[in-house]
């Protein structure tokens, strides 16, 4: 579903991503694991169109998407949950989710996709009139990962979802994100917490200094020394 070769990005005059080359079947999850600074976040806001890559190509469906704008790249079906929730939160949580649906097709099924939300995170049908702003850091990331299930994603790219949260509520996002896997969805999943990114995951890939440093089978890498070591403190 995305291919990734050789793919080079930065801020300016700052490089960060050096050759990245991936790839993401359909259908399964990845995980993206690395330490502050590594460059996971910048590869999912190079993928979404909201950083310019310098060199590479990023193939979604087939399609080089490098010079697509980013709310094209969402219509296609590529959507990202970004670091920090990024809510509006002096609007209600039922507006917040319904900007998630703004592209045509979207719109169309928008009744339908907001049910399924309301299915999956039942707080937020109980909130619907509540301001984004009041709700806990939990219920914001609901909000932030059902205002892009609203986009209707086929990939859908999720930034440092345990960020801020209590270990109990983490642990219930996540059990939401194997239900999405489970129904099919596609998800590449960046996560500071690499031992619940690897569990989560089928297969993994280590990013350090903006390269990719290891690949394998998540359940493996999980076992590998130098993870161990280095990012699961063993």
């Amino acid at each position: 579903m995305l291919s990734i070769t050789d793919l080079s990005a930065g801020y300016g005059e700052v490089s960060v991503l050096h050759g990245v080359t991936l790839s993401v079947p359909a259908g399964r999850v990845i995980a993206l694991v690395g330490a502050n600074g590594a460059g996971k976040s910048t590869l999912l806001r190079t993928i979404s169109g909201q950083i310019r890559a310098t060199s590479g190509t990023i193939e979604y469906r087939g399609q080089v998407i490098n010079d697509l704008k980013p709310d094209k790249i969402v219509a296609a079906g590529l959507v990202q949950v970004p670091e920090g929730r990024r809510l509006f939160p002096s609007m209600t949580v039922l507006e917040n989710l319904l900007v998630g649906a703004s592209a045509p097709a979207a719109k169309l099924e928008c009744a339908a996709s907001l049910e399924k939300v309301f299915a999956m995170f039942p707080k937020l049908r109980e909130r619907r009139g509540q301001t984004a702003g009041t709700l806990s850091g939990g219920e914001q990331q609901m909000v932030a990962i059902g205002r892009a299930l609203m986009a209707k994603p086929e990939l859908l790219l999720i930034d440092e979802i345990s960020l801020g949260l209590a270990p109990v509520v983490v642990t219930e996002i996540f059990d939401k994100i194997a239900d999405l896997a489970s129904s099919g969805l596609t998800i590449v999943v960046v996560e500071q917490n690499t031992a619940l990114a690897l569990e989560a995951a089928s297969y993994a890939y280590v990013l350090e200094h903006g390269e990719i440093a290891l690949h394998g089978v998540a359940s493996d890498l999980a076992q590998d020394d130098r993870v161990r070591k280095a990012y699961l403190g063993i």
